[in-house]
């Protein structure tokens, strides 16, 4: 399959779907398969051709985003970045549309999100600053004392937050601009608090930080479990959300954003757990070089992640607080998203293995996965006997990322997943892996672009 990326990346056709995942790419990893039963008894609203959403992000390290959305009198502009200084580069892009801002969203308390309202309110006084009641009462009350920090660790964060002058209750539609969106508000996750905005007409959902795009995120609330459940949540609460607007990151398929965020918050947990285990070195705290080995998984499985914040020990800090989480958890209660590998109970034991071999990159335990007389069919090219596949899968498939985003279909001794496959560890593409598996052995696998 390796081949073939290239190709596609030589002649430009990945880049530019990359570009067009805002309007919808025709290899959508996270698009509905036809004829396949949608989680929503509700009529699909129908979909318009919308532009899609102006996007700023401000420079690593800690970039945030904002963007702005045509709507039928106005913009309405998602977020408001860091930093007076950071919000005034994007108002000058903004004002570039020669389209006035009709309105200002807020999805979050976070520092990084709110900072530069005060300079958005100035630009466009006539624009209402929107937030959800708790993330209103989040701001006011800064319980974390966030705000304070915020300006002790960077001079240019505002002496003064800029509140929202117009809020709605947790959950409420808004319509805003000539256009509707519903909202939802998710608790005790990556914040304290957290809102998004769903555009039906459009299946486009602004989430915030909830679903990040390849990026360090911070978990220094320690809420990594509520942060799992809210995920499951999401895809429930939106399950026609095409494209994802995330707080960090760039844009992508909803159902993939979201996976990749439990992938990500799932390894850090699996790795964190056995560090604060009754038996480790150091007892219920994380030893120095516990912290090492850490690090630097997280490193090797997610190489090229920019942090969210300007934080130069973010992992280290993460580690603290996952860990601190991790050792008041009961394991009896968990729920089942907070389980180190809640993907067990639902692929078939083979296939289990297969997708951990390829995150470790353990080329024995992956060929081990397969029968003596196995087959792999890689798009069209096929590989016969277990040697052959080890072959094949130490140039082609050791190195790589799988991520899956949905179970297709699951049968007696037959498995059909949604993944997405990234050779070099990031970026990569969707696809469709299915399996035959007999016993303990997967027989036959056959991998296939999703497109």
């Amino acid at each position: 399959m390796n081949q073939r990326l290239r190709r596609l990346l030589g002649t430009g056709s990945a880049a530019a779907c990359v570009i067009a995942l805002m309007a919808g790419c025709a290899n959508d990893p996270g698009a509905e398969e036809p004829g396949a039963s949608r989680s929503s008894g509700t009529p699909r609203t129908p979909r318009t051709q919308a532009a899609p959403p102006g996007h700023f992000a401000s420079t690593n390290p800690g970039s945030v985003n904002t963007y702005w959305i045509t709507a039928p009198d106005g913009l309405v502009v998602v977020d408001t970045l860091r930093t007076p200084a950071d919000a005034r580069k994007a108002i000058e892009a903004i004002r570039k549309t020669g389209t006035p801002v009709a309105a200002v969203l807020l999805t979050h308390s976070h520092p990084d999100h709110v900072g530069g309202a005060g300079a958005f309110h100035e630009a466009f006084p006539d624009a209402p600053l929107y937030a959800s009641a708790s993330t209103d009462r989040a701001m006011r009350e800064d319980r974390r004392g966030f705000y304070p920090l915020a300006r002790s660790a960077n001079s240019a964060f505002p002496a003064r937050i800029t509140y929202a002058d117009r809020t709605f209750e947790d959950g409420a539609p808004l319509q805003i601009a000539g256009l509707r969106f519903e909202t939802a508000t998710f608790d005790h996750g990556e914040s304290d608090t957290a809102t998004v905005y769903y555009r039906p007409d459009t299946g486009d959902l602004f989430a915030g930080d909830l679903a990040t795009s390849q990026v360090t995120p911070a978990l220094l609330e320690g809420n990594s479990c509520g942060w799992l459940r809210i995920l499951d949540a999401l895809g429930r609460r939106f399950p026609d959300a095409k494209v994802t607007y995330p707080g960090h990151g760039l844009p992508g398929p909803a159902t993939r954003l979201v996976a990749q965020q439990r992938d990500y918050l799932v390894r850090f947990r699996e790795l964190v757990r056995p560090a604060v285990a009754a038996g480790s070195p150091a007892g219920r705290a994380v030893a120095p070089d516990e912290q090492k080995t850490i690090t630097t998984e997280m490193g090797r499985s997610y190489p090229g992640h920019p942090p969210v914040a300007d934080l130069p020990t973010l992992v280290q800090e993460n580690i603290k607080a996952v860990a601190r989480e991790l050792t008041a958890e009961d394991p009896a209660k968990l729920p089942a998203a907070c389980s180190d590998k809640p993907r067990a109970a639902t692929l078939l034991p083979p296939v289990d293995a297969y997708v951990d071999a390829v995150n470790n990159g353990d080329l024995d335990a992956l060929a081990g996965t397969f029968a003596a007389d196995a087959e792999v069919v890689d798009v069209g090219r096929r590989i016969h006997g277990r040697a052959a596949i080890r072959a094949w899968a130490e140039k082609e498939v050791i190195g790589g990322r799988l991520t899956v985003l949905r179970v297709t279909e699951t049968r007696p001794g037959h498995q059909r997943l949604l993944v997405q496959f990234a050779p070099g560890g990031t970026g990569g593409f969707g696809a469709y892996y299915t399996f035959t598996v007999e016993g303990a052995s997967i027989t036959k696998a056959e991998l296939g672009y999703a497109d």
